[in-house]
């Protein structure tokens, strides 16, 4: 049997094919799990192909011009029953995956909000990927759940959180996937603190606020959360203050269920709606929920990352009310996804909502409550050593250069809505705030639909070009376009190029040219 063995493995079907083994040539070996030098080889021609991805990501189509289901037909139906060479899977890239790619990292990309990536973001998960750790709790990876607590803490130094956030008090930060997942777990937290106060059979009575320009992810949360869809108060928000709500709204809301034996809990500001990139009034509503002990969570998703600037950190005037607070250094701080970042005051209510502690797990360091387990601040066991590519982010760029990639991305929005402001077939609808601007082509007194068709089609039209990618909301009842400033590439050249499309473009729809 041994040396049935020894000759499979010299034939080369076995696990000691030569250094061209799995990585191209003739395919006579295969691609041995974990092999130091076979990793060197692959992963140096990895590197290779993804520079020259983004050597030339300006020659692809920036949104995806294939049609549903077209993978599966260039594909086979299963699964590979002998190794194939690096090389082939490269050219399959190239030919099957790459045109069903949305290159969000296209200097061209201005649709949604941005999802950084960089060089130290790129780095970062490398390494990440080569440890492989699941630091679910301190022993499984000291390094990793003591270097995530440091970043968090620098990071909330540099948005100037109040004290009460860091580590070395009740509270502290943590890394999650998302912001969907944040709001989540504190919305767990916040519930079962205010039912050990109210008793479980309470939960029908709880009510959450927001305003309507609130994420869709808190409307998620509360169903998993188990709060009843007519206890979520969706307070409409104000058109003259740049669709922010209004505290006032949110104050007779809670006071009309107040009356009806109803139990408010909880709060959900945002700094930098996905729509407008609204403000929410932090300072009144931080007052409303001290004034009838609620929980409020701050969402600042896209826009926290601009209060690492001394002239932006005003919009988080007011963070000191709040229980806690989230914003994603994957969208704008050139950290590659997925880093959603959160602080909480006090994180005994966390702990309480989220943590097991099953027998397999138990460990001194644990057990002697000498140390951060941060499977009890999230929804999953296992987690990835995230903090790892934030860490090479802030230590590779520093501050000063992360606060000139945000000026220098605002400066860029700035230009355009200068450039919309000078044609008066367009029109902004709410003005700029941070680097979005929603704007639209101006319909005839005519028109029937408010100018959405008209709006729709340019937009589908620039989308299809291939050339730019843009996204579009509602507000106020208008179709409006929506053009986020913010991927690592873009420079002012492709702001105009963007802007020359989208008014060549305007003047076909205008006269109903095809």
């Amino acid at each position: 049997m041994a040396d049935e063995e020894e000759e499979v493995e010299r034939d080369g079907s076995g696990s000691s094919g030569g250094t061209n083994s799995g990585s191209g040539g003739d395919g006579a070996g295969w691609l041995r799990p974990m092999d130091a030098e076979q990793l060197r080889e692959c992963g140096h021609r990895m590197v290779d192909f993804v520079a020259d991805y983004y050597k030339s990501i300006e020659t692809f189509p920036v949104l995806s011009q294939v049609q549903p289901g077209y993978l599966k037909e260039l594909l086979p139906d299963t699964a590979p029953s002998k190794p194939d060479t690096l090389e082939a899977l490269f050219d399959d890239i190239r030919e099957k995956i790459v045109p069903g790619v949305t290159h969000w990292q296209s200097p061209n990309y201005f649709a949604y909000y941005p999802s950084n990536s960089s060089t130290a973001g790129f780095l970062g998960e490398m390494l990440s990927a080569a440890f492989n750790i699941v630091g679910f709790s301190w022993i499984t990876s000291p390094a990793a759940t003591e270097l995530e607590v440091i970043v968090l803490d620098w990071f909330a130094k540099m948005l100037r959180l109040p004290s009460q956030f860091l580590s070395t008090a009740l509270g502290g930060g943590v890394i999650q996937g998302t912001a969907s997942e944040s709001v989540l777990v504190v919305l767990l937290a916040a519930r079962d603190r205010t039912l050990r106060k109210h008793g479980k059979t309470s939960l029908e009575k709880l009510v959450v606020y927001a305003s309507d320009q609130t994420h869709s992810a808190l409307q998620k949360a509360c169903q998993i959360a188990g709060i009843f869809p007519e206890n979520v108060r969706l307070v409409k928000a104000d058109f003259d203050k740049n669709y922010a709500v209004a505290p006032l709204a949110i104050s007779d809301a809670i006071a009309t269920d107040l009356s009806s034996g109803l139990i408010p809990f909880f709060i959900c500001a945002t700094v930098g709606t996905t729509s407008s990139s609204a403000v929410d009034p932090l300072p009144e509503l931080g007052q409303i929920a001290k004034a009838n002990n609620m929980w409020l969570h701050i969402d600042a998703a896209y826009a926290g990352s601009a209060c690492i600037c001394p002239e932006y950190r005003h919009y988080l005037n007011g963070v000191e009310e709040a229980d806690s607070f989230n914003m994603n250094a994957h969208k704008w701080f050139l950290t590659n996804f997925d880093c959603s970042l959160l602080w909480v005051k006090d994180r005994s209510y966390l702990i309480q909502s989220l943590s097991t502690n099953p027998e397999f797990l138990k460990n001194k360091a644990s057990q002697e409550n000498s140390v951060f387990d941060f499977k009890d601040w999230q929804i999953p066991l296992g987690r990835r050593f995230r903090s790892l590519k934030l860490w090479m982010v802030l230590r590779l760029y520093g501050v000063d250069n992360l606060q000139s990639h945000i000026r220098k991305h605002i400066e860029l929005a700035k230009h355009f809505e200068q450039l919309v402001i000078s044609d008066s077939r367009f029109e902004v609808v709410t003005p700029r705030t941070f680097s979005l601007v929603c704007f639209r082509l101006v319909p005839l007194a005519s028109d029937q639909d408010n100018g959405r068709k008209l709006n729709y089609d340019l937009m589908d039209a620039a989308n299809s070009s291939g050339k730019i990618f843009i996204s579009h909301t509602i507000l106020s009842g208008k179709f409006v376009l929506r053009f986020a400033v913010g991927a690592p590439l873009t420079e002012e050249q492709h702001i105009n190029a963007a802007w020359k499309i989208l008014q060549d473009l305007a003047t076909k729809q205008l006269l109903g040219s095809p």
